[in-house]
């Protein structure tokens, strides 16, 4: 065997190889011109804003289920939640190519709908299961639509930049939601998480109606 020629090598291991064209220097964009493509910036305040709420919740679903009374069912809450997720990325799976900038509207509208529920209508068991179903559903191709938005904002040229952004403000906004329901759980009780969840969820929806033109388009799919 040719010790120089690890694609033989490889190749005799039964392993494929894939091969990617790298970009020259002159090619290279910047992590600030990336920013400052059209549509990038939007969506990203979309991803923090999203996931903000999003972990709100799930950090301190605990306390704000001992409070409504249905703390020895946490595990039932969050298997109902986890199946649905499953399902939501199952559907977006679906339905991505052709739809997703509604898929966006229509989780985050969603999101916002069940946190207003929670915030009018807590105490019923029933009601908070079926909102985590529905949570569960809306959260679940979560990733999946963000980060095919930013790709498609940000292009061939920008993708492997603004993917890794994304992550660092995915995590920022996990380490927020830690912080932020720390301070309102300590401050006025799981009552508030409701309605800062949407606050954020309609600040979200906002950005992401008015981001058509070059961040969550319509596709061109037929």
């Amino acid at each position: 065997m040719n010790s120089g020629s690890p694609r033989l090598y490889l190749s005799s291991l039964g392993l494929s190889l894939l091969y990617y064209p790298g970009q020259s220097a002159d090619k290279r964009i910047s992590v600030f011109k990336v920013l400052l493509t059209p549509g990038v910036i939007p969506i990203l305040v979309v991803v923090f804003a999203w996931m903000l709420a999003h972990n709100i919740l799930y950090t301190y679903i605990s306390p704000f289920l001992d409070d409504m009374g249905l703390e020895p069912y946490l595990g039932q809450v969050l298997l109902v939640f986890g199946i649905m997720a499953l399902v939501g990325i199952w559907v977006i799976g679906i339905f991505i190519d052709r739809w997703l900038r509604p898929l966006v509207l229509i989780s985050l509208t969603g999101f916002a709908l069940i946190s207003l529920v929670l915030g009018l209508w807590s105490e019923h068991g029933t009601i908070i299961f079926i909102s985590v179903a529905l949570w569960g559903l809306t959260f679940g191709g979560a990733a999946t639509l963000l980060q095919t938005a930013l790709a498609q904002a940000a292009g061939k040229q920008g993708v492997d930049i603004v993917l890794p952004i994304n992550t660092t403000v995915w995590n920022l906004a996990t380490a927020g939601a830690g912080i932020l329901g720390g301070v309102l759980l300590n401050q006025w009780g799981t009552t508030s998480f409701p309605w800062s969840l949407l606050l954020l969820l309609l600040l979200a929806l906002f950005v992401a109606w008015c981001a058509k033109r070059h961040g969550f388009r319509p596709s061109q799919i037929r």
